[in-house]
């Protein structure tokens, strides 16, 4: 590649090749052209040799001595500069190929994340105006350095992979940003969440359709992304642009936890500041764990409020029509009744477990 880069730059033809072709034409030797332009003769060999722009004033001065219209040499010295350009940005990006490495490509890919392509320019080219930064660099100085930046307010340094996560979470600014909401409601919001705990217990096919729309008229916009290799995220809570995303990858794919993760996450916007980022399931990044305890009781409440559950308890010992009775009752999902139980360890992990509905966002 890098040959034939190394090719391609040598047959580019400035616009000076042009120039010293005419002037050779019609006899005019360098020297005259410069004194009839009154430039140094040094300046007129560098525009002829390409390393000296052709600027709108010599475009101009040229139309006066050779005949030929400034706009003909204004385009001739865009075209050569644009092309010139592009051949030195893929010789940069080729060399950008442990950066692209990191990234968990082949799955960015299949999921019509980036190009169907193996030209690793292209895809590091494609990375770049994903994450919508100029270089590396900036992705590096955004997601990786210490200091918080204003773009991404947590670093990603000490995760295991800072690469996958980055590229999971910009997904959901994409998405979001495709999502039309109406102004951040935040008593709008709240109240809404009885209708999407009815939405919850009664889990028709649309129901992600719905949670969306429910949620965009309060102000938020509620995206799924499907995970990444490295990047075993449940959810994520942020404001981007004003904007308060709540993201699901309902990664453990049961109504419970998807649930239990929506509430939770919808807890963080309702509770707690627009400056936080919150991150489930992220090992390596600052965790504040009051707000994550006030975020799990205020899921846990939605779903299943303390007098509820003590009802449920003793009731037991319980069956399945039980369980059923008290999730008609209640208007909540039967396998959020037996998740909390087993939970708290009132029943045993592998008692209950049909009772959960099965969830691909995916499919």
């Amino acid at each position: 590649m890098a040959t034939s880069l190394k090719i391609a730059k040598s047959l580019l033809s400035p616009p000076g090749d042009t120039i010293q072709e005419h002037i050779d034409f019609i006899g005019m030797s360098q020297a005259e052209l410069a004194e009839r332009m009154g430039r140094p003769r040094e300046k007129i060999n560098d525009l002829i040799k390409g390393r000296e722009p052709l600027t709108i004033p010599t475009a101009f001065q040229l139309e006066k001595v050779l005949g030929i219209p400034a706009s003909f040499w204004m385009n001739s010295e865009k075209s050569y500069r644009k092309e010139l350009y592009e051949l030195q940005q893929q010789e940069e990006l080729e060399k950008k190929k442990d950066w692209l490495a990191a990234f968990p490509v082949n799955e960015m890919r299949k999921f019509g994340w980036l190009p169907d392509t193996r030209q690793k320019h292209v895809l590091v080219d494609s990375l770049l105006k994903f994450f919508c930064v100029a270089s590396t660099d900036e992705w590096e100085r955004i997601y990786i350095d210490e200091e918080v930046s204003v773009a991404f307010r947590v670093s990603l340094a000490h995760t295991q992979s800072p690469h996958a996560i980055s590229a999971w979470l910009r997904k959901g600014e994409i998405q979001a940003r495709a999502i039309e909401i109406a102004e951040f409601d935040k008593k709008k919001f709240k109240d809404a969440l009885a209708e999407i705990k009815e939405l919850a217990f009664l889990m028709p096919d649309d129901f992600t359709k719905q949670l969306q729309s429910i949620c965009a008229k309060c102000g938020v916009a509620v995206v799924f992304t499907q995970n990444l290799p490295k990047a075993p995220i449940s959810g994520a809570t942020r404001w981007f642009h004003n904007k308060p995303i709540i993201q699901l990858s309902g990664r453990f794919r049961t109504n419970d936890h998807f649930w239990f993760t929506f509430f939770h996450e919808a807890a963080h916007i309702i509770l707690h500041g627009k400056k936080d980022i919150f991150l489930e399931n992220v090992k390596g990044t600052a965790i504040d764990q009051e707000k994550e305890e006030e975020a799990n009781a205020f899921a846990a409440k939605i779903l299943l409020t303390e007098n509820e559950l003590q009802q449920i308890i003793n009731a037991a010992p319980l069956d399945e029509e039980m369980i059923h009775e008290f999730a008609n009752k209640f208007r909540t999902p039967a396998g959020v009744i037996i998740g909390r139980l087993q939970h708290l360890k009132l029943i045993p992990f592998h008692i209950g477990n049909g009772f959960r509905q099965k969830i691909d966002l995916f499919n």
